[in-house]
């Protein structure tokens, strides 16, 4: 990995490569995108069928599309029962940190007559994406259905690519069955977007689209958001690991790999206050390449978007961080209790030299669906609240809205608005 000395040229040279993965910069795909979304916002079922035949090379019809009961028991016989035994064990501990997310309707009376509130209601239905094909995800599957079924969502829909068998990876599946979905079909890709934000005569439109995919998936939770909600744009994945002289740099270097393999825009980032540090973690890398599975990804994703950065002071390293705002953000400090009070954009922060990146995505509770390329400024990662949405409430006895009736009326005739003065004066006319 490139070892530079940080300052301020080089923060923004970083930061300026690492916004070329953003999905926004990917404007030569949105207009195929587009089209696949208005070729099957119009042709519905046929459409979702003649994408999946030329993408996904897989000749569905109308009676194969959804999941049916036999294959999620065959799929509950092919996974490994051990596998089985740690999925149950990380759902218990994402349901119990989902739980204590959830809010509750509440309303505030007052002796005058007043009375406001806000009325959470889970959303009625959701569609959940999972990647699909060879690959297997049941992480995110539980990461996505577990905190709708928290919220109380009834219709949880999951829409995933199907194999040349013409059937679901049996682990997602099984992921699925065990979470809560209430029904699954095989697709996939751009159209399954479109069919879930639409409806096709298969599949049932949904209120919100959650869940991970490739450039195109993203795109069109792009195209259709406004028809449906989603819940955010999301790029490829990132880790930064903020470092002193303390960490062990074995772990630091296993942790950066650990999400450089994903592919090859991720990006792995070590901000440091030790050269020495810096320098081994490099060598620890190089020997982890010789043996890991997926080098040539590994090798792709540090080439472009890897990087050791050396701060004069850690202050200089938490400014970086900051600025940077990963995905995945790592304190290995001798406190880092006291570095992460000063950190204020982070998707998910992970403490000291045992809390490594992928206890978050496997097994710890908190969600692993976190904002990435800088999004943390401003994005949360998903929880309940994504899943719900609030009402406010406002009740005014007349008694309540005599004494302050002049004043609403003042307001509204200052913007010129007289029927909605005039909404209030008749209420009073007769005085």
């Amino acid at each position: 990995m490139k070892i530079i000395q940080l300052d301020d040229q080089s923060r923004k040279d970083i930061l300026a490569n690492l916004l070329k993965r953003d999905p926004n910069h990917y404007s030569g795909y949105e207009t195929v995108v587009q089209g696949i979304v208005e070729d099957v916002k119009n042709r519905r079922d046929e459409a979702v069928f003649e994408y999946t035949k030329k993408f996904d090379h897989v000749d569905l019809t109308a009676g194969e599309l959804r999941v049916t009961e036999e294959e999620i028991q065959e799929a509950l016989t092919l996974v490994e029962p051990s596998l089985l035994s740690v999925m149950k064990k990380s759902m218990e501990n994402i349901r119990e940190y989902h739980e204590k997310q959830k809010q509750y309707s509440w309303f505030d009376s007052r002796p005058d007559g007043v009375m406001l509130g806000q009325k959470v209601t889970p959303l009625a239905s959701v569609g959940v994406y999972v990647p699909g094909g060879k690959a297997s995800y049941p992480s995110s599957v539980l990461m996505n259905i577990i905190p709708a079924k928290v919220a109380g969502v009834e219709q949880i829909v999951m829409v995933t690519p199907p194999g040349k068998d013409k059937k679901v990876n049996p682990v997602t599946l099984a992921a699925a069955h065990l979470a809560g979905a209430t029904e699954t079909y095989k697709v996939g890709g751009a159209q399954a977007v479109a069919a879930l934000a639409f409806g096709t005569e298969s599949i049932p439109r949904v209120h919100k689209i959650t869940g991970p995919g490739n450039i195109f998936v993203a795109l069109a939770k792009k195209a259709v958001y406004g028809h449906v909600s989603i819940d955010s744009i999301a790029g490829p994945s990132e880790i930064l690991v903020l470092a002193d002289d303390s960490a062990n740099p074995r772990y630091v270097a296993a942790d950066l790999l650990s999400q450089a393999e994903h592919d090859e825009l991720a990006s792995a980032i070590l901000v440091t206050t030790s050269m020495e540090l810096a320098q081994k973690v490099s060598e620890e890398i190089n020997q982890f390449l010789l043996k890991l599975s997926r080098k040539e990804i590994l090798e792709k994703s540090l080439d472009h978007y890897g990087y050791i950065l050396v701060a004069d002071s850690m202050a200089d390293a938490i400014d970086t961080a900051n600025e940077i705002a990963s995905e995945h953000l790592e304190i290995v400090t001798r406190n880092p209790f006291e570095v992460m009070t000063k950190i204020q954009n982070a998707g998910a922060i992970f403490l000291g030299e045992y809390s490594c990146e992928p206890l978050g995505d496997y097994f710890a509770g908190p969600n692993h669906v976190l904002p990435t390329n800088g999004t943390a400024k401003f994005f949360s990662p998903l929880s309940v609240d994504d899943y719900v949405k609030k009402s406010s409430i406002i009740y005014y006895s007349k008694e309540a809205l005599k004494p302050i009736h002049k004043d609403i009326e003042t307001f509204a005739e200052a913007e010129g608005l007289t029927a909605h003065a005039n909404s209030i004066q008749v209420r009073f006319e007769s005085l």
